[in-house]
C-alpha cells in the first residue's frame, strides 16, 4: 500500500469513527458498565424532594435586543414548579439597544441588569456577582422551559460530584428547510451515553446550570457551552446531562442560516480547542479523553479529512475501484447538496444541511484566524 493510499484510509477511518464508530463504541462500554448515569438517577427522584429542602436558585437570563420575547421568558420562568422564596429571577441586559429592561421588569423579574456592552460572557459574569442562590442555573432570552425543567435540573446537583448540569433543548420550526432538529437527536443519544459513562463534552445554552463554587470564570470569547463541560472534569467536578429537564427553542429556519450560525458559533470554539485547554489531557482520564478526542477533536477536523479524502480519492481513481466508489459517494453527496434547493426533498435536505455544517467547521476557523472572535453576539435569523 502506497503512502498515499495509507493517508486516504487514516482519513476515512476516522470520518467512520467518529460519526458512526464512537456511538457504538460508548453503547458497548455501557453495556459491559451496566451502570446507571448519576444525574438520572438523582433526577428520577427530583419530584419527591420537599419544598423546603431545595437549595435557592439564581436563574440568569443574558439579553440583547430581546425586546420581543423577554416578557414571554420571565412569565414563563415565574411559573416553574419551583418555591417562589427559593429563585431568583435575574435578566442581565448586554447594552440592549431596545426596550429589553423595562420589560423584563415590567413581567416581574426579580433583578434587571443594564450593563454596558460586552458580550455573554461578560455579562453573565457580572449577574453571577449579584446572584444570591446556591446553584447557578442559565437560559437563552427565546427558550422556553417546562414546569418541571428547573426541578429536574437541579435534583443532579443531589450528586455532590456534579458540577455542571445541562437539560435537553429541542428544536422547533414549524416551516424550513433546516435539518437541526435530526441531528440533535443524534447529539443528545450521544450526550446520554457520556454523561453515563464519564461526563459530556458539551452543553447547550438553553438550560444548564453549575454550583456557585464551580462556576468558572473563562475568556469572553469563549463561551459557556463548549468551555465548561471539559474543564469542570479537569477540576475534577462531573458535568452530566439530565434528559428529563426539558426546554424548546425555535431553530434557525433555513440550513442557510444554519450554516450562518455554526460559522459563527465555531468562530468562538476554535479558541476553546486552540488555546483554552480542550488539547490538554491533564485531569482528563483515558476514557474521557477518548471521549474528547472522539467527539470533540475528530468532529472539528472532519471538514479537513474529507477534504484530503476526496482529494487522494481523485488521484486514487485510476488505481482502484474501491478509490473510484469513493470519489463517487463524495460527488454524490456535493450533487445531492447542491440539489436540495430546487428540490426540497428530505434526503436532500439532509444532505445539504452534512455538507454546509460541515463546511461551517472549517469557515469558523478562518473567520477567527482571519479577524479573531467578537465577544458580542446577535440574535440568529428566524429565532425569536
Amino acid at each position: 500500500m502506497s503512502p498515499l493510499e495509507i493517508v486516504f484510509w487514516v482519513c476515512a477511518g476516522l470520518l467512520a469513527y467518529t460519526h458512526a464508530g464512537y456511538p457504538l463504541v460508548l453503547a458497548v462500554i455501557a453495556r459491559l458498565r451496566r451502570a446507571p448515569a448519576p444525574a438520572s438517577a438523582a433526577a428520577a427522584s427530583g419530584d419527591a424532594v420537599r419544598h423546603d429542602e431545595l437549595p435557592a436558585v439564581s436563574v440568569i437570563v443574558a439579553a440583547y435586543a430581546e425586546q420581543d420575547v423577554i416578557a414571554q421568558r420571565v412569565a414563563n420562568l415565574r411559573e416553574l414548579d419551583y418555591p417562589r422564596e427559593r429563585l431568583e429571577l435575574i435578566v442581565a441586559c448586554d447594552g440592549s439597544p431596545d426596550d429589553t429592561p423595562a420589560r423584563a421588569r415590567a413581567a416581574g423579574a426579580d433583578v434587571v441588569l443594564e450593563l454596558p456592552r460586552g458580550g455573554k460572557i461578560c455579562t453573565q459574569d457580572a449577574a453571577v456577582q449579584r446572584a444570591t442562590g446556591d446553584l447557578l442555573a442559565f437560559s437563552d432570552a427565546n427558550v422556553l422551559w417546562e414546569p418541571t425543567a428547573l426541578r429536574r435540573l437541579v435534583a443532579a446537583f443531589e450528586d455532590r460530584r456534579v458540577g455542571y448540569a445541562c437539560g435537553d433543548v429541542r428544536f422547533v420550526n414549524e416551516r424550513g428547510t433546516n435539518q437541526e432538529g435530526l441531528y440533535w437527536r443524534y447529539e443528545m443519544a450521544l450526550r446520554t451515553l457520556e454523561s453515563r459513562l464519564r461526563s459530556i463534552t458539551a452543553g447547550n445554552g438553553a438550560i444548564y446550570a453549575t454550583r456557585r463554587e464551580s462556576y468558572l470564570i473563562v475568556d469572553p470569547i469563549m463561551g459557556h457551552d463548549l468551555s465548561f463541560p471539559f474543564n469542570m472534569v479537569k477540576r475534577g467536578w462531573q458535568a452530566v446531562y439530565v434528559p428529563d429537564a426539558r426546554a424548546r427553542e425555535r431553530m434557525v429556519p433555513t440550513i442557510e442560516g444554519e450554516f450562518a450560525r455554526k460559522r459563527r458559533m465555531m468562530s468562538h470554539g476554535w479558541p476553546i480547542v486552540v488555546r483554552g485547554g480542550m488539547l490538554s489531557p491533564r485531569g482528563y482520564g483515558p476514557l474521557y479523553g477518548l471521549m474528547i478526542f472522539s467527539h470533540r477533536i475528530l468532529r472539528y477536523l472532519s471538514p479537513f479529512l474529507h477534504l484530503i479524502a476526496l482529494g487522494l480519492s481523485i488521484v486514487l481513481a485510476a488505481r482502484s475501484r474501491i478509490y473510484a466508489l469513493a470519489l463517487a459517494i463524495h460527488l454524490a453527496l456535493l450533487l445531492a447538496a447542491a440539489l436540495a434547493p430546487l428540490l426540497p426533498l428530505r434526503p436532500l435536505l439532509v444532505a445539504r444541511y452534512y455538507v454546509l455544517t460541515t463546511a461551517a467547521l472549517a469557515a469558523g476557523l478562518w473567520d477567527w484566524l482571519r479577524h479573531g472572535a467578537s465577544p458580542g453576539w446577535e440574535p440568529a435569523e428566524g429565532t425569536r
